[in-house]
């Protein structure tokens, strides 16, 4: 990570800010941690964290850098924040929604979105319904849309069968 990114994310986790990343790096191939920084005496008045305990792990994921900050639990994910996976196939689809979703919430699967066991949402897509979304021709537009509500994790074939009519 020898390059400074322009933007980055950064996710505000109470504690597990370095499981986490782990968890994110073992999960995308094209991944690796970066460096970590650790609380000092300095600010513990503010911070109350224990000298000693991770602040931030820079972590880098498919070429995307994050920084996951152990900030307490003043903060909390919800979906108004999501991260979306381009998936290529049914089987990228199918690795994604399992690893990704394996301990998270159950009942916030609808429409390609998970939550992770980290309560972070996330949007695993077959890249194709992009297309399918902006055809022009609003009815074939509209039967993928309206397949695409009724899953839970997307099925491309099934995308496309609606699509096509």
């Amino acid at each position: 990570m020898a390059t400074v990114q322009k933007i980055s994310a950064n996710l505000w986790f109470d504690k597990q800010g370095e499981d986490a990343a782990k968890f994110y790096v073992s999960v995308f191939k094209n991944s690796k941690i970066g460096k970590i920084s650790r609380y000092g005496k300095a600010g513990f008045d503010v911070h109350k964290m224990p000298e000693g305990t991770v602040m931030t792990v820079e972590f880098e994921l498919e070429g995307q850098t994050f920084v996951a900050l152990n900030g307490g639990p003043v903060f909390a994910f919800s979906e108004a924040i999501s991260f979306i996976v381009n998936c290529e196939t049914q089987e990228e689809i199918d690795y994604y929604w399992q690893k990704l979703g394996e301990g998270g919430d159950e009942k916030a699967r609808q429409c390609g979105w998970l939550k992770d066991k980290f309560g972070l949402s996330w949007q695993i897509v077959p890249h194709v319904l992009r297309e399918m979304m902006t055809d022009p021709d609003t009815a074939k537009s509209g039967r993928a849309m309206s397949a695409m509500l009724k899953m839970k994790k997307l099925n491309i074939a099934e995308l496309e069968r609606a699509f096509n009519g």
